[in-house]
């Protein structure tokens, strides 16, 4: 009967995702936690989409602290690949199996792509400053309560410069992940980057 329930599910909602089992290929999930993941996204957004203001209600629940409405903004872009202003099942499924179980090199990409706000395939320091600014918000100052206005400034300046090998101003996606993968601290922060996830 769990079987027919879930079929049942699947044709009454107004958005449809493609078969579990294309999401299956396409995903590092088998097709139990697509059905689990799927259930929770139904229960949140009962329309089978998730528009930005959705979004950012639900992430407000996990940071009561601070204000993640600037970093929900920027992660709702980076997950709304389409730039259609909605994220379907497939968008937010496809995103967190890259985040939970991809390659560095896919998590890298990914999170260079959160960071290239402007999606003209470069980081500039406005555009880095913007989202580690945006996640000092969020962690709200009960988690960084010794914290100087200036830290975001200082610890971005400190990424650009061992970013940017060229000096020429601007991250390229080649410069993010090599400087990714030579440098501990950076890896260390992305990796309190996928625990805002």
């Amino acid at each position: 009967s769990d079987k027919i329930e879930d079929e049942l599910e699947m044709t009454t909602v107004c958005h449809r995702p493609e078969g579990l089992q294309q999401l299956e290929a396409q995903t590092n999930f088998t097709k139990r936690e697509l059905q689990v993941l799927y259930r929770g996204f139904k229960n949140e957004c009962p329309s089978g989409v998730v528009n930005e203001e959705t979004f950012k209600q639900i992430y407000a629940q996990f940071f009561p602290h601070g204000d993640a409405s600037m970093y929900a903004h920027y992660l709702f872009n980076a997950f709304d690949t389409a730039q259609k202003g909605s994220v379907k099942f497939e968008d937010f499924v496809m995103a967190l199996s890259i985040l939970l179980r991809g390659t560095v090199h896919e998590k890298l990409r990914w999170t260079f792509n959160l960071y290239d706000i402007n999606k003209d395939g470069y980081i500039n320091k406005e555009e880095m400053m913007d989202i580690v600014k945006a996640i000092y918000d969020m962690m709200g100052k009960y988690t960084y309560p010794v914290l100087k206005e200036d830290a975001p400034r200082q610890h971005v300046e400190v990424f650009f410069q061992k970013m940017d090998k060229n000096k020429d101003g601007v991250v390229t996606l080649d410069e993010f992940i090599e400087s990714c993968q030579e440098d501990d601290n950076i890896m260390r922060s992305l990796q309190l980057f996928e625990n805002v996830m």
